[in-house]
């Protein structure tokens, strides 16, 4: 459902999408009311008091949460069965071990970050991070300490890449509204996202970690075993670990190269590429890579019945995370439809600031109102374009990056990465908020000034 026309004005929407905010704090964090049901009631309130009309707010809640559904589930269903089955049978300790002994104890996060950060040019962040996360876990567990010291480098690797480097679908689309390169924004992105994640992730998690203690949780790949040891003896070679880890990234990338070269028209569509672009598509290459994983580590795993006693295992707990995320997706799409965004796009514009910061403050202004990233990277693109008709190249690609850093910064309940991150290393709302929102934040001005500078430089 398209977004409506405010039905009052700029400040009366602001004022309810404040309240809703707020009463979602007091539900989860005061009263201590489930976040699944204070998700759905303040979605529903949300709607009500917005304006939507009634007949259409069962419509709206369910397309959705429906829609958030269709592109979480699968993800983090697969990708937890991937995880158990490395996790089960030695194969994320082994990798862990190699990660360890390759860059040392003190330098692990910013191993798995850099690894991160290689494997999130194809994959998206949610995707990405599921099949990281044993990997996280693992290291971890063996360290002791904060989890957030692992956690947050890699999750802020792929949030950094999802957000400024072409192929995803955020920067894709920006760039195609601004009619900037997207050769440039490849080339000048990448090292813009590599900044970004080491100013505003990796060196806020070292921070953050001393003072935010998160013990690594047992609840989706189950207790560490202090016993023999026994799976050394039966661990996979670091080789089939990397290569489990590695066929994802390369079907989905093969998607992305056919896709690219199909719409640019070097190559024509026909059956074959199809077939390709289907094998690279998300869900089934995490499939494929289950199914792989399944022939190279189910007999480490055990019989057939365990082995699917294991997987039946790893569904149950990740029920939760599905659902929740599920429902922050509703709660940010009632947002969007009822035409708050728009309130608060139509009081920044105009105001006089310079393009790339007017730019920035709008993309903050719809990510705040609504939730999502790539609808923030989107509809800000299309509402400075007319501005930005002929500027030059680099200055495009800065307007691009400083939109990512608007569309980045304040992840709260309206982001269903929000709750997917939470609930993924067993964070509390509060926790989460102290976090990951003030890691989106930090990461997303680090984007904005390395936007400004390469603004002005340009």
């Amino acid at each position: 459902m398209e977004a409506l026309e405010p039905a009052y004005s700029t400040p009366v929407m602001l004022l309810i999408a404040a309240v809703a905010v707020g009463l979602l704090l007091v539900l989860i964090m005061v009263v201590r009311l489930h976040a699944f049901l204070a998700l759905i009631l303040v979605s529903a309130l949300t709607a009500v008091a917005a304006g939507i009309p009634l007949a259409d707010v069962p419509t709206v809640m369910t397309q959705f949460f429906s829609t958030t559904l269709g592109s979480v589930a699968l993800l983090v269903a697969l990708g937890v069965m991937l995880g158990r089955l490395l996790e089960v049978t030695g194969g994320a300790r082994v990798l862990a071990e190699t990660l360890v002994n390759r860059f040392g104890e003190q330098r692990a996060p910013l191993a798995l970050g850099v690894a991160s950060l290689i494997f999130a040019f194809p994959i998206f962040f949610d995707a990405g991070l599921v099949v990281f996360l044993p990997i996280i876990l693992t290291v971890a567990r063996r360290f002791g300490g904060s989890v957030l010291r692992y956690a947050l480098p890699s999750a802020g690797a792929f949030a950094a890449m999802h957000a400024i480097v072409p192929p995803h679908p955020g920067p894709v689309a920006a760039g195609a509204s601004l009619d900037a390169s997207l050769g440039i924004l490849l080339l000048v992105g990448t090292p813009v996202a590599v900044v970004s994640w080491f100013v505003g992730s990796y060196l806020f998690s070292s921070v953050v970690s001393r003072r935010v203690h998160v013990p690594v949780t047992d609840l989706l790949l189950g207790e560490v075993d202090d016993g023999d040891h026994d799976d050394t003896r039966r661990a996979p070679a670091f080789g089939v670990v990397l290569v489990l880890l590695l066929l994802p990234m390369l079907l989905i990338s093969l998607n992305t190269v056919i896709t690219s070269l199909t719409t640019a028209g070097t190559i024509e569509a026909s059956s074959v590429t199809d077939f390709l672009v289907l094998l690279g598509n998300t869900p089934v290459a995490l499939l494929i890579s289950v199914l792989v994983a399944l022939v190279l580590l189910g007999a480490r795993a055990g019989s057939r019945s365990e082995v699917q006693g294991l997987l039946d295992g790893a569904l149950g707990p990740i029920c939760s995370v599905i659902l929740i995320t599920g429902a922050g997706g509703m709660f940010g799409g009632v947002l969007r439809t009822s035409g708050i965004g728009e309130s608060l796009t139509s009081s920044l514009a105009g105001v006089g600031l310079p393009l790339v910061v007017q730019a920035f403050l709008i993309a903050t202004a719809l990510r705040v109102a609504q939730g999502s990233a790539t609808v923030a990277l989107t509809t800000t693109a299309g509402l400075v374009a007319a501005s930005a008709s002929g500027l030059p190249e680099l200055q495009l690609a800065a307007l691009v990056f400083a939109i990512a850093g608007g569309s980045t910064v304040l992840s709260h309940f309206n982001d269903s990465g929000f709750w997917l991150v939470g609930r993924l290393f067993d964070m509390d709302e509060k926790t989460t908020l102290r976090t990951w929102t003030v890691m989106e934040t930090t990461l997303g001005l680090t984007m904005f000034a390395c936007a400004g500078l390469l603004w002005v430089v340009a």
